[in-house]
């Protein structure tokens, strides 16, 4: 069961208690994506995601900057990818060949518009729920993928331009340094060299393995 030992308070800090058995974790803030994506999603790998208390631990990501023709915004702003011009800290939400919705990080300053796509989850909370809404019972299939994660967590369209630090929403910090496996991003055919895939070395809950494992 995941635990934030956090009084969940509208500031966001975290306060140990006498029943916690493990370190508080800290919500990361509109500070945190206020950098350059390739600082910011590495550092999201092991980190927890909760979208109306249903998630579980980062395991997969990958980088998206609008210099490369594989990020939405590389030919500019468009009524699509409006959400990723504005300030960081906020989640662009798309759907991927008219099927699949899927979650993404805006980082960097105001009109940068990069941002981070979470690829894989590993799910640790609201696991009835992720079943139900993905029809399986295997915990390694509901959100290994953009799609998959996005459709046990129930994302839509109506999660776009929310802000990642407020409800929906609670994203906290990983209390440990684990190690990351990098490689190229899936699914793509433009700037498909650069090797901007991140994820948790040996997960079991990948949508697809790293070559160094």
């Amino acid at each position: 069961m995941f635990q934030t030992c956090c009084s969940r308070a509208t500031d966001g800090d975290c306060t140990a208690t006498s029943q916690c058995s493990t370190p508080p974790l800290r919500q990361l803030r509109q500070r945190f994506f206020a950098r350059s994506v390739h600082l910011v999603a590495p550092d999201l790998i092991g980190a927890t995601l909760l979208v109306n208390g249903v998630g579980g631990r980062i395991v997969e990501v990958e980088a998206y900057h609008h210099t490369e023709p594989a990020a939405h915004s590389y030919r500019g702003p468009t009524e699509r990818n409006a959400v990723m011009f504005g300030p960081p800290g906020y989640a662009y939400v798309y759907r991927s060949y008219g099927i699949h919705w899927c979650l993404n990080f805006v980082c960097e300053r105001k009109g940068s518009a990069s941002a981070v796509l979470i690829r894989a989850v590993e799910p640790l909370e609201g696991l009835a729920k992720m079943r139900r809404r993905r029809g399986l019972t295997d915990a390694r299939l509901l959100c290994s993928g953009p799609g998959r994660l996005a459709q046990a967590m129930g994302v839509t369209i109506a999660h776009n331009g929310l802000a990642l630090d407020r409800p929906p929403y609670e994203i906290y910090a990983r209390n440990d340094e684990p190690e990351i496996a990098s490689g190229v991003r899936i699914g793509i055919t433009k700037a498909a060299e650069l090797p901007w895939r991140y994820g948790l070395k040996g997960s079991k809950f990948l949508s697809k393995p790293f070559r160094d494992g």
